[in-house]
């Protein structure tokens, strides 16, 4: 068998100036050269040369709208292995306040991409875990857990439209080391969650600062979102 190279995409992640800007991408939305350049804290030009190279890597996509060039992640595994990383780095250095307080919102909600990460993510997937609502089917070959709505999970979430056939994946939370869910249930969850305005952007990129609705919407998912990770059994 023939080991697939991955020090190709573990270079172009591995420079900072690009983990930067693939972070900046990892909510989903499509960002403009300049609105990458700006979250890097680089040149123009040298965020020119930088998409260039994720571009020829296969790492992001451009969109070309009339005279303007937006750029995306190419994929939802680029985020997840962003995110994956992230969980295996060393702790951040904080000495800022500013810093310490948006670090504090990134850690308990953020978009993964499409799905809901953080503190609440990671509660979320553990009280659809204990409520019956998703159960585990098999594991990838990559170690990651496929999860699939049960017959209860089925009838409970038939509110919110999805299709009773939608899969979930694990996903590394990089702040908690612990499983969110990801997947095309973990994005139809968040649609949910936006749709019933349980969120409003928060204070950094990728944050979102939980409403008093949302706590309600939260709590029929079985979340408390004022009590802290529970600890694995």
């Amino acid at each position: 068998m023939v080991a697939p190279n991955i020090s190709i995409p573990a270079a172009l992640i591995g420079e900072p100036t690009r983990a930067a800007i693939l972070t900046a991408l990892c909510d989903g939305r499509s960002r403009s050269a300049g609105e990458l350049a700006d979250a890097a804290g680089i040149s123009a030009q040298s965020a020119s040369n930088h998409l260039g190279l994720l571009l020829s890597g296969g790492l992001i996509t451009v969109v070309q709208q009339g005279r303007h060039r937006y750029f995306r992640l190419a994929s939802p595994a680029v985020a997840q292995s962003i995110e994956a990383l992230a969980a295996i780095a060393p702790p951040l250095r904080l000495a800022r306040l500013g810093r310490q307080r948006g670090h504090a919102a990134l850690q308990q909600a953020r978009k993964c991409y499409s799905h809901l990460a953080g503190r609440l993510g990671v509660q979320l997937h553990d009280a659809l875990l204990a409520r019956g609502t998703i159960a585990p089917v098999q594991t990838t070959d990559t170690g990651r857990t496929v999860y699939r709505l049960t017959e209860a999970g089925r009838v409970g979430l038939r509110g919110l439209g999805m299709d009773e056939e939608v899969s979930g994946l694990s996903c590394i939370d990089w702040t908690e080391r612990r499983d969110h869910l990801a997947g095309p249930l973990g994005t139809a969850l968040l649609r949910h969650l936006q749709a019933q305005q349980a969120f409003e952007p928060g204070p950094e990129p990728r944050s979102l600062r939980l409403t008093a609705r949302g706590e309600a919407v939260l709590r029929a998912l079985g979340v408390n979102a004022s009590e802290p990770v529970a600890e694995r059994a």
